[in-house]
């Protein structure tokens, strides 16, 4: 069984339509552009989600198609090393997923000039990590702390500000500034370059190239309010830009961040360079996304979708400790600007718990195939609810019957006995990752087994709901899968540590 899933946007066009922008802007601004690149640019899974049709990697793929004019450039803030703070959706600190970056930006193809690291007041983990970039053969350059910024204007476009920092060595006309996530420095990064490239006479500019939200949507399209939903613990809000309204008579939308900075960043221009290029923050942005939604019916209930995904998340999130109330109430309040509800947006959540109720309450899963239909799996000795629920819908894709025994308990005993006699693990239950590898050992020697393998590509898209915060490695599996797991905010046992 294939399925054919509704796009709701055409990638090659954003693609085409976003690298010429981009290109316009380095000719207008006399032959360099520093671009100031928000958001995940190999896995944006978040922009795949509400956008059915967008490529985790477009935005790479649109940089390939500059890869001749451009040159990257990775931030990252000294106080994030110290920290060692935590890309969340890969489980690796900042420092490390620079390396990560830093290796697949080579391997596609595009140049690597520099690390920049910024905020930088002494912190000793921030010299360690510049040795060991340095040691690696990778330029390195130190920005510091700026007293007063960004409202000290003066202080800032000064020998004490900008100038204090070390002027980035680069060599192509399009420079892109990327980092592993929000607060990195990235925008103090440009602005110090047009600093020091305004003191060498050399023309410059400055743009940003940030997917959401869209500026020329509605302010409460559902894409909108997703991306609010995404980054409830930031709290940042969309709004109208007052600057664009006022300077061009047209609704635009941007978000608080870039409003409240831009007076700011507009002074920093004019004491720069003689006068500010933009006349507010939606001119200073490069994103052609909303032109290219083909279905605006489809990417607006993958949106409610994604909303309700996130408030099962940040739940999940108070419950083992990484949030807070305002979020979660954030997060209400944009379901009930869009005008949706658990139960009309996500039907597995009630199929899971319905199961769970039918077997004595122990932990099940339910997922949504990507042709609506809905498989569930219950918590047994040999398996938990995550692999049974795996299995099943594999038969389903498969068309394999649902009393077929896809793995012979032959080959899952000894698994358990490694498990629990071997390895010391207590729960003798095979997670995902075991099941999958027991259904690859099958398939040698079973046809069935085989064909139910051969359909695990057709999960992708398929969404799931746990009526327990699953495991680690059972959220890990899931995500490699492309199934969009939530989980309901209990853990299975009353156990205080949690793998």
């Amino acid at each position: 069984m294939v399925f054919q899933r509704k796009l709701g946007f055409d990638n090659d066009m954003y693609i085409e339509k976003q690298s010429e922008q981009i290109l316009k802007r380095v000719e207008d601004f006399g032959g360099r552009l520093y671009l100031e690149l928000g958001g995940k640019l190999f896995d944006d899974l978040h922009a795949s989600r509400v956008l059915p049709g967008f490529k985790p990697d477009s935005k790479l793929q649109m940089l390939l198609n500059l890869k001749d004019h451009a040159e990257v450039v990775i931030v990252i803030s000294a106080g994030d090393i110290e920290s060692n703070k935590i890309r969340r959706d890969l489980g690796i600190s900042y420092h490390s997923e620079i390396l990560r970056l830093m290796d697949a930006f080579t391997s596609a193809g595009l140049f690597v000039g520099s690390v920049v690291i910024t905020q930088y007041d002494g912190q000793p983990s921030a010299l360690k990590f510049k040795e060991k970039l340095e040691n690696l053969g990778v330029k390195v350059f130190m920005h510091y702390t700026i007293e007063g910024y960004p409202y000290n204007v003066k202080k800032i476009v000064s020998d004490e500000g900008f100038g204090k920092n070390e002027y980035i060595e680069t060599t192509r006309p399009l420079v892109i500034m990327t980092a592993p996530g929000p607060g990195s420095g990235k925008m103090s990064t440009c602005l110090s370059q047009l600093y020091h490239d305004n003191l060498r006479g050399i023309k410059a500019g400055y743009a940003k190239f940030e997917t959401f939200p869209i500026w020329n949507l509605p302010l409460k399209h559902p894409v909108n309010l997703a991306y609010e939903a995404a980054t409830a613990d930031l709290n940042d809000v969309n709004m109208i830009d007052p600057y664009h309204l006022e300077a061009y008579g047209t609704t635009t939308v941007n978000y608080n961040r870039d409003v409240e900075a831009f007076p700011v960043l507009n002074a920093m221009f004019e004491k720069i360079e003689g006068k500010s290029p933009y006349k507010s923050p939606t001119d200073m942005g490069v994103n052609m996304a909303g032109y290219c939604i083909i279905d605006d019916q489809v990417c607006s209930k993958a949106s409610h979708e994604e909303i309700v995904r996130r408030y099962f998340n940040t739940l999940c999130d108070k419950k083992m400790g990484q949030n807070n109330d305002k979020a979660i109430a954030k997060i209400e309040s944009l379901m009930n600007q869009a005008g949706i509800t658990v139960e009309a947006v996500r039907p597995i959540v009630k199929a899971a718990l319905t199961r769970s109720e039918e077997t004595n309450n122990r932990p099940a899963v339910a997922l949504q195939l990507p042709n609506g239909e809905i498989v569930t799996g219950k918590t047994s000795d040999l398996l938990g609810s995550a692999s049974a629920v795996l299995l099943n819908a594999l038969k389903v894709v498969a068309d394999i019957d649902d009393k077929e025994l896809l793995i012979k308990r032959e080959i899952i005993e000894p698994i358990q006995s490694l498990k629990t006699s071997i390895l010391g693990n207590h729960n003798p239950r095979l997670h995902t990752d075991e099941v999958l590898i027991a259904l690859t050992m099958s398939a040698v020697t079973s046809e069935k087994a085989k064909k139910a393998f051969d359909a695990l590509k057709e999960l992708k898209g398929s969404e799931a709901h746990a009526t327990v915060i699953l495991s680690q490695v059972d959220r890990d599996t899931f995500r490699k899968l492309g199934i969009n797991l939530t989980c309901e905010p209990h853990h299975e046992s009353k156990k205080l540590y949690h793998k």
